[in-house]
């Protein structure tokens, strides 16, 4: 959303491209809507933009509605990331949190930089 360039916004393209199935949840659109939210970034996200961020999560591959209970996350608000992952068997949970990056691994799902999921995506 901040950058036409980056690694957010590669993978913004390649989802685009259906190159991989998105998964998200009803908390992680309700966490996208409330950070966006933050005085440091409410000048840097327009609302036109973050309407539209929101609009693309709803309609994402997968959608979860209810999360089981995952644990594991240092952060205990991070903890239906994890939740996610394990609801669904994911590959990849990509992540800049580096409390999250820390713990690598959740069942079989990777956790990853945006960077380093790029770098899979390319080859």
């Amino acid at each position: 959303m901040l950058s036409d360039a980056g690694p957010p916004a590669r993978i913004v393209a390649a989802w685009g491209e259906q190159r991989f199935e998105l998964v998200t949840s009803e908390d992680q659109i309700a966490e996208v809507k409330r950070a966006a939210r933050y005085a440091k970034l409410r000048p840097l996200v327009p609302r036109a933009a973050l309407g539209r961020l929101v609009n693309a999560l709803r309609s994402a591959e997968i959608v979860l509605k209810r999360l089981p209970r995952a644990g594991g996350a240092r952060d205990p608000a991070d903890d239906y990331l994890l939740a996610m992952a394990i609801a669904v068997d994911t590959e990849y949970l990509v992540t800049g949190d580096r409390a999250l990056l820390s713990v690598e691994r959740i069942a079989v799902t990777r956790i990853v930089t945006p960077r380093r999921f790029v770098s899979i995506l390319e080859r």
